[in-house]
Parts: C-alpha cells; sequence; structure tokens
C-alpha cells in the first residue's frame, strides 16, 4: 500500500500512445509505477490534466503541491501545452528549461521538458532528450555515439556531454507499413524474425544500399517461388531497413562507440545489424534510462523561481 504523504514527485513519459507514471520519494524509490493508453495522440488539450489524475489522483496527498516532470509528446505542438524545442548543439533540457502548465488540480505543480531542433539539416526529438539526458548522468562529458531504436530511430552525436547533432530515420514506422499494408504482407512474419536471413539481408543492403528498392520486392518473390518462410521473410524485410539505414549513418557518425539505449527486440536487431559491420554496441535498458532523466531535470527544480 503507497502512503500518499511519502510522495516528494511524480514521473511521467508521455508518448503518442501511450503514458507511462512513476511517484517516486525524496530518495527517488519508486512507490507506484502506472500506465494508460491515453497518449497525446487521444487527447485534445483539455482532456491531459483528467488524463494524468486518472493514474495519480489518489496517490497525491491533501493540502500538499507535489511536481509533475513530464518528457514527451505533452510538450508537443498538438499536446497539453507547447514546450518549444532547444536548439543544437545544446546540453539536454533540465527544469530550468521546462514549460510550467496551469492546472485546475492544486496539488499539482506540473513541468513539462522540452525536446531539441536541429536546423540544418532540420530534424526534431521529444523524449529521447531525457533519455541522453539520463544517460549523460551516469557518463558525465561523454562524446561518442547514442542511438535510440524505435518507431523513429534517432542517432546523435555527442561532444563533451552535449549534443552535438542527430539524425532520424523512420525505419521501425517503415517495418510496420512494409509488413502491414503493402504486398509484403502476404506470407510475411511481424513478430518472429528469422536471424539468419537477417543477418543475410543487412550485409547485402551494406554491401550495395542502391539495391534497396530491388531487395524489397525481392522478398515478396521469394515467398511465392523459392520457399521463404514467413519468419524468414519477415528477418529479411528487417534487415533490408536496418542495413539501408546503417549505411547510410556508417560514414556520418562515429560508429566504434556505439551505445543503444533499449533493451527490446528492437534494439538487440540493431545490435546484430552493427555486429554485422564490425562494430560492437552496449545495450542500456531505455526505461531505466528515462526516468534517470527525468529524476535529474527533478533535482534542478531548486534552481527554478518559484
Amino acid at each position: 500500500m503507497t502512503n500518499e504523504t511519502d510522495i516528494a514527485w511524480i514521473a511521467a513519459d508521455w508518448g503518442t500512445t501511450n503514458l507511462r507514471v512513476w511517484a517516486l520519494d525524496i530518495t527517488g524509490r519508486t512507490l507506484a509505477h502506472r500506465q494508460s493508453d491515453k497518449g497525446m495522440g487521444k487527447l485534445a488539450r483539455e482532456n491531459f490534466e483528467p488524463a494524468l489524475l486518472d493514474l495519480v489522483s489518489d496517490l497525491l496527498p491533501a493540502g500538499r503541491i507535489v511536481p509533475v516532470i513530464i518528457c514527451g509528446m505533452a510538450g508537443s505542438r498538438q499536446g497539453w501545452a507547447e514546450a518549444p524545442y532547444m536548439t543544437t548543439p545544446c546540453a539536454p533540457p533540465s527544469a530550468e528549461d521546462a514549460t510550467r502548465v496551469a492546472t485546475s488540480d492544486t496539488r499539482l505543480d506540473v513541468r513539462i521538458l522540452p525536446g531539441i531542433k536541429q536546423m540544418s539539416p532540420p530534424d526534431v526529438m521529444r523524449g529521447e532528450e531525457t533519455q541522453i539526458a539520463g544517460f549523460l548522468a551516469g557518463n558525465p562529458g561523454y562524446s561518442g555515439t547514442l542511438c535510440l531504436p524505435g518507431t523513429h530511430t534517432k542517432w546523435v552525436a555527442l561532444k563533451d556531454g552535449r549534443v552535438e547533432r542527430f539524425q532520424t530515420f523512420m525505419t521501425g514506422e517503415s517495418f510496420a507499413l512494409y509488413s502491414g499494408q503493402s504486398v509484403l504482407r502476404h506470407g510475411l512474419s511481424a513478430d518472429k524474425l528469422d536471424e539468419t536471413a537477417f543477418r543475410t539481408a543487412v550485409t547485402r543492403l551494406l554491401d550495395t544500399p542502391t539495391r534497396f528498392a530491388a531487395e524489397l520486392f525481392a522478398v515478396r518473390a521469394a515467398g511465392l517461388i523459392a520457399c521463404q518462410t514467413p519468419e524468414q521473410a519477415g528477418g529479411r524485410l528487417s534487415g533490408i531497413l536496418i542495413g539501408a539505414e546503417l549505411a547510410a549513418v556508417r560514414d556520418a557518425f562515429d560508429l566504434s562507440d556505439v551505445v543503444l539505449l533499449g533493451s527490446h527486440g528492437i534494439a538487440r536487431s540493431y545490435r546484430t545489424a552493427l555486429e554485422c559491420l564490425g562494430r560492437d554496441a552496449r545495450l542500456l535498458d531505455a526505461e531505466t534510462i528515462t526516468l534517470e532523466g527525468l529524476a535529474l531535470a527533478y533535482s534542478s527544480l531548486s534552481k527554478v523561481p518559484s
């Protein structure tokens, strides 16, 4: 049973499709962890506070204000309140950079962290900057490359603990579209992927990235006439997409020291793909890193005027 008097603050990661919250005490210990499907994409502006209260109202102590630190899409133009982007090169945002949101419930003190934008070439991130901050909390002054796999994978060049530049690839979304809505969906498994087929496709795309479009249709053809299994088709499609991505980043980013912020299946696929390129990569749990980034922002609240 959680005692609301022990709660010092609430952390929230508000994505397009989901909302995750943690209630923490003053030492950083998690007292409660909850989530819902009320992501930014499903909410009008006036529904954000009720969606948050659905998860935390019973945790809030009477007569006391509880800070709520939020990262992600709640700060987008279509979110709860727009939190203007910071511009590269820059350090990840802190509470001093956050947008304060007026609430009807007087127990809430809501701060939304901004994302980061890059003017040339144009690119943006929201939510990933908090993961970067969490990584840097344990690796201050780090210089190297971070990869944040997902629907829209980010490659980030860090120098002395600052975001110098980054690039986004729609690889995860492309896999979902090709496997679910294109002709490739016939005879393809999107859940169970054959690793040998994946490695072969990555290597082929790294060798000849100009064959990208032809390799896509070859997935369909092999299923029709070459006895390719659905698992092989899924692994091959994933390998084509991630292989093409690696072909684009290998000359643009330093891949000698890559840290993957993610421990789920897609992050492991990126590590396997980097192995095909002769590179090693470290895996770190994205949820842990996100919470550490939000905790870092909370710790900087004392510097913000009330």
